[in-house]
């Protein structure tokens, strides 16, 4: 075939194959399995939780400009407890009035807010600094107090 004998192309065909297989498993980064089996490509088997479809993005909720806005329950849900910087002392901590806590945030204060899971603030609990124009629609603790700090 390439006058080195049947050895050197079973092998030469070898490579071929091989690389030809791997171009069709490449799929760039996101590429859905609709996407590459209307390219011709082989798409493995999903299991069924996956097939049904992704889970869409929460709705969010209701925030002013201004207003840093806390859900007791996650993805935006129920009366969102709303302060304004009017009213919080800048750098001071500020618990939930009443005991209330919060699940789900969004910041649209203009400034970093730190969550708090300890009332008085602790850093030994959990807690995170977001940032203004963040929406986080199921925080990993429940928030008690925040801080709301300068720039």
């Amino acid at each position: 075939m390439f006058g080195r004998g049947p050895r050197r192309a079973a092998g030469v065909l070898a490579v071929t194959t091989l690389a030809v297989a791997m171009t069709a498993a490449a799929q760039p980064v996101g590429a859905q399995p609709q996407q590459r089996a209307a390219r011709g490509y082989a798409v493995p088997h999903q299991p069924h939780h996956q097939a049904a479809g992704r889970k869409a993005a929460p709705r969010l909720g209701e925030c002013g400009p201004g207003e840093l806005c806390l859900w007791e329950r996650t993805e935006f849900k129920g009366t969102p407890r709303v302060h304004e910087l009017r009213g919080i002392d800048i750098e001071s901590c500020t618990p939930l009035t009443g005991g209330a806590s919060a699940t789900s945030a969004a910041n649209r204060t203009g400034r970093p807010v730190t969550l708090y899971q300890s009332e008085e603030c602790a850093e030994t609990a959990e807690f995170h600094t977001h940032p203004s124009g963040s929406w986080t629609p199921e925080l990993p603790y429940r928030v008690r107090a925040f801080k709301v700090w300068e720039h």
